[in-house]
């Protein structure tokens, strides 16, 4: 699934805090990084590093939202063990994860198994997906995807 020049899907989720954030509400560019599961060390390192260079999106006029099927308090726990400063929402449903396509089958260890594709969106304030990136890689990403918000 490509979503590149289509109109990104809405959102609607509760966030860390318990506040609710529509897509529809932000002015400006948005960054959506998905990832797997909340306090592990791929998606710790990439939620840091969005929150290490937050204030670079922020002078880019960016918004940063992470988004995983971890339940709020769950997500609130993270927060407050790594000083996270992103948002962090909550798709316990999968039903975002299935609209951007993010919700897929995995194999590890030889098991299949459903789980999130560690993927990121770049859309424009226009609301089409300026960028995506699938299968992401951690290290180096959060710089990439920064280039490109500054980019647009």
């Amino acid at each position: 699934m490509d979503l590149t020049g289509q109109t990104a899907p809405e959102i609607e989720l509760p966030r860390d805090g318990g506040e609710t954030v529509r897509m529809s509400d932000i002015e400006g560019p948005v960054v959506l990084f998905f990832y797997p599961r909340a306090d592990t060390p791929g998606c710790t390192t990439e939620a840091k590093g969005f929150t290490d260079a937050a204030d670079d999106f922020a002078a880019a006029g960016v918004t940063v939202l992470g988004i995983s099927k971890d339940p709020v308090k769950k997500q609130d726990k993270f927060r407050d063990k790594h000083g996270l400063t992103v948002a962090l929402l909550s798709d316990e449903e999968g039903d975002v994860c299935e609209r951007y396509g993010t919700w897929v089958e995995k194999k590890m260890y030889g098991k299949t198994s459903m789980g999130i594709e560690r993927s990121t969106f770049l859309i424009g304030p226009d609301r089409s997906v300026v960028r995506e990136w699938r299968k992401v890689k951690v290290p180096g990403h959060v710089d990439e995807v920064l280039e490109a918000a500054r980019g647009m």
